[in-house]
């Protein structure tokens, strides 16, 4: 498989490597900013992608000995614990978690002003540790502290939660609270501010401000400087994903002085709009794909965007049946993720006798915690995402007689699902009843099961179990999507719309199969993609899986020589290292 992506990739990772891959040098660290930081799976910091990202970039970089510290907020009751009762309702209940049993207690203690109120914010720090004992720190800043206004005391609540009050006060303590904390901890010489999505974009406006207090420097040279320090990535395809929040809002939680001075970047025309913030800061901005990179140029048009592909942490994601293997024929895998490109050598029965292992846990799991009764032996397919409506994970039910059909002329199918809902999308939730709702209409030709409170640890459960990975976003809405490439670190092929990741990694019969075309202007039905789901499975995937189970396997082995190798975040971080972190500080010298 040889496109444009890969020499980009190649040529990143070189110039790394001239540098040595295990020893990124830079003077100072950098701060890593994200509302959400994946960091254990019983540690409620996360709701989905973008936190998973964030925590496996961070421990890459703790492999990689890059210098950098995370920031995010402690999120005392998470984002939700999801349960669904019988007919797949889903309820939501605050998640109940000690911090004091993960993380460690920091002395240091900051303030920022919010509606005229100070609020006084602490932080706690989880440590990551890397392959060389090289460690990343992280800290999680937190309000619940007895001389903070009740309201503000709960501002480090919820990810995600509250209204938009709710939303930009935790802004504020995440970007502005984010920086001032640095400072207190010591972290006084950053070599560049990373800001993951535009909720800590308020971290650029607090450098600027203070660019502008205590220098001499006018507007532009304060400008110029702050950009330097700042790279800001962008993960959000559609408008309505971007954060915004009324003037009237942003003005009365900043204050005048913050609020002017975001009026000089020009992003308060109608609104406040936070990506805007980021892009007018940074010296560098990405989207984390490169589909995704060209769709943001039209929605941000006048800004050079580039992009970074995103991937993942394979060591986190790879089952400990293909750690073993892996231990066993690439001894290197876990500090050169690269050489993954060597399992094209392993024997495709032993990929076959990892894979079945990993199965067998994942049903173990499956069986115990829905009764669904899934067979070791039938072709298994996992979808696992949020619950939206642009997703489509009701695609493959479009024609529920067809797909029964499908199943009883190869032998049984099953079907495995996860994912939660946004407490406030009726339509997701709607979705997730659906599919509970197929589960009796189908069975037995179709076993279904949908696992609640989807998690990291649930996660890598499906992604190395399944047989194969469906993923069926609505074009051109999936910026980057990370699932498959974890299914990818353990064998699994994907079945996928030419979306977001799949078109760099998308090889006929040999990574998987796609869904539709790569014409991007191409308008297609949701009937036309389910269609081609079903000859897709009909005449190519299950006849494969069940009457030539050795070539199944060869397609795994070239899935993770292919795809695990590239698609990683030592790779990712790489790339962010040589066209942001290094260009930002030849940009200072």
């Amino acid at each position: 498989m040889e496109n444009a992506s890969d020499h980009v990739i190649s040529e990143a990772t070189a110039t790394v490597r001239t540098n040595s891959l295990l020893e990124l040098k830079l003077p100072h660290p950098i701060a890593y900013f994200s509302m959400e930081v994946a960091l254990e799976s019983d540690i409620p910091t996360y709701a989905g992608g973008l936190g998973v990202l964030a925590g496996d970039m961070l421990r890459s970089a703790a492999d990689l000995g890059l210098p950098m510290v995370g920031i995010t907020l402690l999120h005392r009751k998470g984002h939700f614990f999801q349960t669904l009762d019988e007919h797949g309702r889903q309820r939501e209940v605050p998640v109940a978690w000690s911090p004091d049993e993960w993380l460690n207690p920091m002395e240091a203690k900051c303030r920022v002003e919010i509606e005229g109120r100070q609020v006084t914010v602490r932080a706690w720090c989880y440590s990551i540790a890397g392959v060389n004992d090289n460690v990343v720190p992280v800290f999680l800043l937190d309000t619940d502290l007895p001389e903070n206004d009740p309201y503000d005391r709960a501002l480090t609540d919820y990810l995600y939660g509250g209204d938009a009050r709710y939303r930009m006060c935790q802004e504020v303590v995440l970007g502005i609270g984010g920086v001032r904390m640095l400072r207190a901890l010591g972290f006084d010489q950053v070599a560049s501010y990373h800001m993951n999505e535009g909720h800590s974009a308020l971290l650029a406006l607090e450098l600027f401000v203070k660019e502008i207090e205590h220098s001499s420097n006018h507007r532009e040279q304060a400008l110029e400087r702050v950009k330097r320090k700042c790279v800001f990535t962008t993960h959000t395809p559609v408008p309505a994903g971007h954060d915004q929040f009324r003037l009237d809002l942003a003005r009365s939680i900043l204050g005048r002085e913050r609020f002017e001075a975001l009026t000089m970047l020009g992003c308060c025309d109608n609104a406040l709009n936070m990506t805007r913030v980021g892009l007018a800061l940074s010296h560098y901005v990405n989207g984390v794909t490169e589909r995704h990179g060209q769709v943001s140029r039209t929605m941000f048009p006048g800004y050079p965007i580039s992009s970074i592909t995103n991937g993942v942490h394979s060591a986190t994601w790879t089952a400990s049946s293909f750690q073993f293997l892996y231990d066993s024929y690439i001894p290197d895998w876990r500090r050169n993720y690269f050489s993954l490109r060597y399992a094209i050598g392993i024997p495709a029965e032993a990929i076959r006798e990892a894979h079945d292992e990993a199965k067998r846990q994942l049903f173990e799991e499956v069986n115990r915690s829905t009764n669904a009764g899934f067979d070791h032996r039938s072709f298994t397919i996992g979808f696992a995402r949020r619950a939206a409506v642009y997703k489509r994970p009701t695609l493959v039910f479009r024609h529920p007689e067809r797909l029964r059909q499908i199943a009883l002329h190869h032998g049984h199918l099953q079907i495995v699902f996860g994912g939660k809902a946004h407490p406030h999308d009726h339509d997701g939730k709607s979705l997730i009843q659906q599919i509970v709702n197929w589960q009796k209409e189908l069975f037995p030709a179709v076993k279904i099961a949908y696992m609640p409170n989807y998690d990291m640890r649930l996660g890598r459960l499906l992604t190395s179990g399944v047989d194969l990975w469906l993923n069926t976003p609505k074009p051109p809405h999936e910026a980057s999507g990370t699932s498959g490439m974890k299914a990818a670190h353990n064998g699994v092929p994907s079945l996928s719309v030419l979306d977001g990741w799949w078109l760099e990694g998308y090889a006929e019969g040999a990574t998987g199969w796609c869904i539709g075309s790569r014409d991007h202007g191409a308008e297609r039905s949701d009937d036309e993609d389910a269609q081609e789901l079903y000859r897709a499975l009909q005449e190519v995937i299950l006849p494969l899986y069940y009457g030539r189970p050795d070539r199944w396997a060869e397609v795994m082995r070239s899935t993770i020589a292919f795809n695990a190798s590239v698609f990683n975040t030592h790779r990712m971080l790489e790339e962010y290292f040589v066209l942001a972190y290094q260009e930002q500080r030849r940009q200072q010298q």
